[in-house]
């Protein structure tokens, strides 16, 4: 009997054992060295904070957000990044995030103009490494049924990469 039970329980710590698979996203190609290396600062920055993060999230107007993360207590923060003074000049598309997240953030390097920020929008100073909020933009609050269909969107689009990624024939026709 207590060679069974220990097999039973081997079989059950097999069963029960995560195993991580290395997955690695493909690259986008739309990103510059420079916007990828923000990224990569700005999503760790909310990984310390207890957030999860998106990169590159359809909005419901079809606008892109460069980092969508979703706070541990249910806000959802979107991120613009700006690699360079040119790249801010020429995009401004982030004046329609407003309406898809409770807080909104650029996210530049550490040599990039700072004051030319709008004093509204939140800021973080960021390099591969890291980053750090310099200041939280003005607050604003989702109304409830945007909230979740927002929180949706990013669930639905989580697993649908991470469901590309495991098995990339299988989730043939997923887009988000």
């Amino acid at each position: 009997m207590g060679e069974h039970m220990s097999m039973q329980n081997r079989e059950q710590e097999q069963c029960m054992a995560v195993r991580a698979v290395p997955l690695t996203m493909p690259a986008d190609g739309r990103q510059s060295q420079a916007a990828l290396a923000i990224q990569r600062g700005v999503r760790r920055y909310f990984a310390g904070l207890g957030a999860v993060s998106l990169t590159e999230l359809t909005l419901a107007s079809f606008r892109r957000a460069d980092v969508a993360a979703l706070m541990p207590d249910g806000r959802i923060v979107i991120v613009e990044i700006k690699s360079s003074l040119a790249d801010y000049r020429s995009d401004g598309k982030w004046r329609d995030y407003g309406d898809f997240c409770d807080g909104f953030l650029f996210a530049v390097a550490p040599e990039f103009p700072a004051e030319i920020i709008p004093e509204h929008a939140g800021l973080l100073i960021a390099d591969a490494y890291g980053a750090a909020l310099v200041r939280d933009g003005a607050p604003r609050a989702l109304a409830p049924a945007r909230r979740k269909a927002m929180t949706l969107r990013f669930a639905r689009a989580a697993a649908g990469r991470l469901h590309t990624l495991a098995d990339p024939e299988g989730a043939a026709g997923f887009m988000d």
